[in-house]
């Protein structure tokens, strides 16, 4: 019987070294000679620079380097515009070191290397720069008026792009509908908090000529390539690895960060290894952010409750800059229908240069806005007749015999919004008798008369994931037995090295624990895009299976010479080709990868004899026509769309009227990716989106004051929730398989996090119903809560 490995609960490989403290991340990487770099930020929103003098800081004892942007002459050029669109009129990407001016707190002004990162952080306060302060935008709601000042003087109104999709037509059907509402809803900043900041460690060689990076990224091999046209060298010349990576969320997307460029051409320019490394306050300031949106949503509805048409128009704050273009806005204006029928829809958005940090995907990535976005009009509707939520969603709903669904949008990778599989209805219905809502109403009653305030929430949503352009990954199997697999992307916390090797020992009949998994590192593969977008398990995943398919099959190909027999005869398990009917008749996959190997087979030892013990030499030519030497096959993927996925959340919570505080008494989860590969894997990255999502609905908000300085610059002021704070979370599982790919999965990575700020809006919403409150914006927090209950006259 053949070996299963693909749906199975196995423990992670990577575990029990990291539980052993045995990982290496950037900040573990010291080569010997290395130097410390530390960066000069500016303290203004918006200025000009009139003079930078860094003598001083040049003749410090202990330092090595200082670049300003003239050391960098004519590399200090704008970063790639990594997601052009045509409607992108005015795109604008930061340069390594700001030249004329700088358009937010925390741009780089300076870098300094020095003996140390005391001695650096020291020499910072010897340059001495004069800005002139200049006019700063911070409020998105009057960033593209008429008469507000300029971010970036040749951009006018501050409009970098204006976009706009249409399905049907909702203005007709907004017309004719029975009835007609409208709201504006608000979604503040926020960013990703991981463990491990980001870090850059470069080294020279100048003998081999080779460049060595050390890099906290998601996307390694983007930032190889980049680093090679930079520095006018041969690709083969630059090697990047990401190690282990302690998270990322879209923060470490970014191609490239100024540190990523700065630091290994300090490492070129000295000939020794230079480290960076972000403290806490640098990633506030100065990482990349997400979240910031105004929407003014129209719907027209039936007396029943049907949707009949649907408009959205919304501004979106870019920051000070747009290296990825307007991805993430298409992303909330394409996912916002959500697994609803909107045959009529019409969204338009425009993108807002802000003298804010720079805005790229962060987990969700415009996905948690359009949620929010449908689902508190859901909500506006159910208000209205009178039903409950639950029931409009019903009538609503995309059908499950109504799939493939062509949403009729075009999706942030150019291609459709074609829902390729899910069955929402049950879904729905899994998620209400997990959170015992047939008898909510009762308790919900009981509690009031008591004169507490509990609410239930639910928030539904599909989730473009796997999108392009494509990944790749190597499979050898090793004389030992043991199995190597390597491929492009990164990973940080996902459980790649367990998942990918289940995929890779499902179809070559092995253990899991016998495949070690590479990625991150250039030097083991070199093609690919990155992990971001929940797109890694589908694209290198396919890519895994794939290579291991190959693998198998001339495994299988070569054991049916050796033991004379037809390839349909033997099977694959336990690590063995066996001959079906026949016990003892096998060979180990590590006999056939010495004897796949002409080198090995004529003087191999151990395996080699153990397989010639059972059979005949193999007669004639060494390679038989087309054949390669090994055991081992490269697999490529690149799918013909997203694939979807879905899920649907509900909670119960309770509102503490007198103080604004609010505690999740119940958390459940039904959630739809396609194939499960391992459930506890995919659990565990429920776990922590919802984690994350509930950070981002009552905790984690990034705040301006007028003059553009950042507010929350320590995690005394941005608060991120603890595991007091989250909610133990029961989970449910459907499985649709995708029919975009052959192991019918789809992504999970971010979508804990996004019906999150929808559900508790709504759990406040039926919490204080008696009170009239109505949540339009997020994230909350008490005295935000505790002024929605005032102003509503509760």
């Amino acid at each position: 019987m053949t070996t299963r490995s693909i749906g199975a609960r196995i423990p992670r490989n990577e575990d029990p070294r990291l539980l052993r403290g045995l990982g290496c991340f950037v900040d573990d990487v010291n080569p010997p000679g290395i130097l410390r770099a530390a960066a000069l930020r500016s303290p203004h929103a918006h200025a000009r620079i009139a003079r930078i003098d860094a003598s001083a800081a040049r003749r410090a004892p202990g330092v090595h380097l200082v670049l300003t942007a003239a050391d960098l002459g004519a590399l200090n050029q704008p970063s790639p515009l990594l997601i052009p669109h045509p409607t992108l009129s005015h795109p604008r990407t930061q340069c390594p070191l700001a030249i004329d001016e700088v358009r937010y707190v925390g741009e780089i002004v300076a870098l300094i290397v020095a003996d140390d990162r005391y001695v650096a952080e020291d020499a910072l306060g010897l340059i001495d720069v004069a800005y002139e302060p200049l006019p700063v935008v911070t409020d998105l709601a009057t960033a593209l008026a008429p008469g507000t000042p300029r971010v970036h003087a040749d951009v006018p109104d501050n409009r970098a792009a204006r976009f706009r999709q249409a399905v049907g037509d909702a203005e007709s059907a907004l017309a004719r509908a029975p009835r007609v509402r409208r709201e504006r809803l608000t979604i503040e900043r926020s960013c990703g908090s991981p463990i491990e900041t980001r870090g850059v460690v470069a080294e020279w060689d100048a003998r081999r000529q080779i460049l060595k990076v050390w890099d906290s990224t998601q996307a390694p091999l983007p930032i190889k390539n980049g680093l090679a046209r930079l520095f006018s060298l041969p690709e083969f010349s630059v090697e990047v690895v990401a190690p282990d990576v302690g998270g990322g969320f879209g923060t470490k997307i970014m191609l490239f960060y100024p540190e990523e460029m700065l630091v290994p051409y300090a490492a070129i320019r000295l000939g020794r290894p230079v480290k960076w490394t972000e403290d806490r306050r640098e990633h506030l300031i100065a990482a990349n952010q997400e979240r910031g949106q105004i929407h003014e949503v129209e719907v027209g509805f039936d007396d029943a409750g049907r949707i009949v048409g649907l408009q959205d128009r919304f501004v979106h704050d870019a920051g000070a800059y747009t290296p990825y273009g307007i991805v993430v806005p298409i992303i909330t204006s394409t996912q916002l229908p959500g697994p609803y029928r909107l045959k009529n829809y019409t969204v338009e958005f425009e993108v807002a240069y802000t003298n804010k940090a720079v805005v790229t995907p962060y987990r969700g990535a415009g996905r948690p806005h359009g949620v929010f976005v449908m689902e508190r009009v859901i909500g506006l509707i159910a208000r209205e007749l009178g039903l409950e939520p639950a029931e409009v969603r019903r009538r609503n709903f995309i059908q499950p015999d109504e799939f493939p669904w062509d949403v009729g949008l075009t999706f942030q990778d150019g291609g459709p919004t074609r829902y390729d599989s899910g069955n929402y209805p049950d879904g729905l219905a899994m998620a209400l008798e997990m959170i015992e809502a047939g008898g909510f109403r009762a308790r919900q009653a009981e509690a009031r008369r008591a004169g507490r305030y509990l609410g239930l929430g639910l928030g539904c949503y599909v989730e473009g994931t796997g999108i392009g352009p494509y990944e790749g990954a190597h499979v050898r199997v090793e004389p030992s037995g043991k199995v190597l697999v390597a491929t492009g992307l990164t990973t940080q916390g996902q459980g790649h090295a367990t998942t990918f090797a289940q995929i890779a020992a499902e179809a070559l009949g092995c253990d899991p624990a016998d495949v070690s998994v590479i990625t991150g590192d250039t030097t083991k593969f070199n093609w690919g895009a990155g992990t971001y977008a929940s797109r890694a398990l589908v694209t290198s995943g396919n890519a895994i299976h794939r290579a291991a398919t190959a693998v198998r099959d001339k495994a299988l190909r070569l054991a049916a010479s050796l033991l004379e027999v037809s390839p349909h005869d033997l099977e694959l398990a336990d690590g063995r080709a066996r001959v079906r009917g026949a016990p003892g008749r096998e060979l180990t996959l590590g006999a056939l990868a010495t004897v796949a190997n002409p080198i090995r087979y004529a003087y191999g030892k151990e395996s080699a004899e153990a397989a010639l013990r059972l059979v005949k030499p193999r007669q004639g030519a060494v390679l038989l026509e087309g054949e390669e030497p090994g055991l081992e096959a490269h697999g490529y993927y690149a799918p013909p769309q997203a694939t979807f996925a879905s899920g649907c959340h509900a909670a119960i919570v309770e509102v503490d009227v007198d103080t604004g505080n609010l505690t999740i008494l119940r958390y459940v989860v039904q959630h739809d990716c396609g194939t499960l590969v391992n459930p506890t894997i995919v659990e565990g990255q429920i776990c922590g989106g919802v984690a994350q999502g509930v950070g981002g609905s009552f905790y984690e908000r990034i705040v301006y004051d007028a003059s553009g300085q950042p507010l929350a610059t320590t995690f005394m002021d941005f608060l991120i929730p603890t595991a007091l704070e989250i909610p133990a979370i029961e989970i449910a599982h459907s499985e649709t398989p995708s029919p975009l790919n052959a192991l019918g999965i789809k992504g999970v990575g971010e979508a804990g996090a996004i019906p999150v700020p929808a559900l508790v809006a709504e759990a406040i919403d039926d919490a204080l119903a008696p009170l009239g409150v109505r949540v339009r914006e997020m994230p909350l927090d008490p005295d935000r809560l505790l002024r929605l209950i005032r102003s509503a006259g509760g």
